[in-house]
């Protein structure tokens, strides 16, 4: 059975967020791998609240919520990894406990379930 996750992160600007977004959902010309993600969202400006580096901090991120499957989750993060602004970003996944069946076999599909990705 396969299970679908949801992956959040943010970036200082939307411009970062979209470049990220495009790298984890378009296949690349010359690429060989299938895509890691189905589909992405970008939403922002968002308000966040945190602690970080010992100091309390406010200020706006542009959110991004990726879709892919539990089997490539590995693969998005460390792309996410190496790709994102930041040093330690938050990357934060949730399961999708349920879906529209039709939703759900198009992630399946789009990153490449049942097709040896």
């Amino acid at each position: 059975m396969t299970h679908f996750l949801q992956l959040s992160t943010a970036t200082e600007i939307r411009e970062q967020a979209l470049e990220l977004a495009r790298s984890t959902v378009r296949r690349p010309p010359s690429a060989v791998r299938t895509r890691l993600a189905a589909g992405a969202q970008i939403i922002g400006p968002v308000t966040s609240v945190c602690q970080h580096l010992g100091e309390g901090g406010e200020g706006e991120e542009w959110k991004l919520l990726l879709t892919t499957t539990a089997e490539r989750y590995a693969e998005l993060e460390q792309h996410l990894l190496e790709r994102h602004p930041w040093a330690n970003p938050e990357l934060c996944a949730v399961r999708v406990e349920r879906g529209a069946k039709g939703d759900l076999g198009w992630v399946g599909e789009s990153v490449g379930v049942g097709r040896g990705a």
